[in-house]
């Protein structure tokens, strides 16, 4: 029997990227977004609303997936908020695909808000040690990523699949109009630099410049989900995923000023997030995009400088554990600097900056 994916954010950094690997690999690739994307050829799309179970029921009637792979989530204005709508499209899916009882394995993808706590309560109270490892119990906060975990372990229970749970950190990957692409918004931001002389600053905390950390190339974390999802001694548990190596975002800064010919300010007096500095920025992107011949003019597709504001002003430092993988034989690895040249290569490449 051949491998049927349904991917439900296929459009999003995850999905995206997943969606190419899985189609490399021959999979059959379903993709499921409110709103199709041409970009994504060999992709079945699906167009559904996974906060409408009527239109979701009738959308999937015929599809027998025997691979979920869930990338998707909805912001709202609170964590109780964020907790009922994104557990109901969990919920919503996995009821809709049920009928067909061909569903083999589920996999979620969530993130390192489960150790630091929602954007809410982000990096505050008592949190445990890093490196984070999987076997850290949940804090004792409202977490949509809790909420959304449960109703895959429910639905695992009623329908006899397996499951994984994925918690990448900062993810870097090609996707555009995603609502947390740091790879994408510094490039756009470092772009304004050198097209502005606007000097080059980093935009977060003193412990984030000084600490170690590490993030998740997107390519990565797709060969992870289809790795967990395959092999059996995976089964039934949660994974960080991060690319292997450490540095800190002092060094990094440098690496991406160098790639964009831009020569880094020192770390500034006091923390300047990008949502400040990029607060006017929308018409001068819009020159810039213009002069060379871009193909995205509006810099709200391309930014998402709260998110990386929120990642870069964390007050504390953030490492990942990788143990459990390592040790049930995923051994892929990627330099995180990498990440970001092959990302900025692609998106000039393509005209998303100059």
């Amino acid at each position: 029997m051949s491998n049927i994916a349904l991917i439900a954010g296929v459009t999003g950094i995850v999905g995206n990227n997943l969606a190419q690997h899985l189609l490399s690999k021959g999979w059959q690739v379903y993709g499921l977004a409110r709103r199709p994307s041409p970009g994504l050829e060999g992709v079945n799309f699906i167009a559904a609303d996974l906060l409408d179970p009527a239109a979701l029921n009738t959308a999937l009637a015929e599809l027998k997936p025997t691979h979920i792979f869930i990338a998707t989530w909805l912001r709202q204005p609170t964590e109780k908020e964020n907790i009922r709508v994104n557990s109901a499209m969990v919920r919503n899916l996995l009821a809709a695909t049920s009928a067909a009882e061909s569903v083999q394995h589920v996999a979620l993808v969530t993130g390192l808000k489960h150790y630091l706590g929602p954007f809410e309560a982000y990096g505050k109270g008592t949190l445990p040690a890093t490196p984070f490892r999987e076997e850290q119990p949940r804090l004792d906060i409202d977490n949509f990523y809790y909420a959304q975990e449960d109703e895959v372990f429910a639905a695992a229970a009623r329908q006899h699949f397996t499951w994984s749970v994925h918690r990448p950190h900062t993810i870097i990957g090609y996707a555009l109009g995603n609502a947390m692409n740091m790879g994408v918004t510094l490039a756009a931001y470092a772009s304004l630099c050198r097209e502005t002389g606007r000097p080059f600053i980093f935009p977060g905390s003193a412990v984030q410049w000084n600490s170690l950390t590490d993030m998740t190339d997107a390519r990565l974390l797709a060969r992870h989900l289809e790795w967990a999802s395959t092999t059996p001694s995976a089964s039934d548990q949660a994974f960080n995923v991060v690319n292997g190596d450490v540095f800190r975002w002092s060094w990094m800064w440098s690496r991406i000023a160098t790639w964009f010919e831009l020569e880094p300010a020192p770390f500034p007096a006091e923390i300047t997030p990008l949502e400040k500095q990029l607060e006017y920025a929308a018409e001068a992107w819009r020159t810039l995009a213009t002069a060379h011949h871009l193909v995205e003019p509006n810099l709200d597709h391309l930014a998402s400088a709260w998110h990386t504001d929120a990642d870069l002003g964390r007050p504390i430092e953030v490492v990942t554990d990788m143990s459990k993988s390592r040790k049930l034989g995923f051994l892929d690895y990627q330099p995180t600097d990498d990440s970001f040249l092959d990302l900025f290569t692609r998106l000039r490449e393509d005209h998303i900056i100059p």
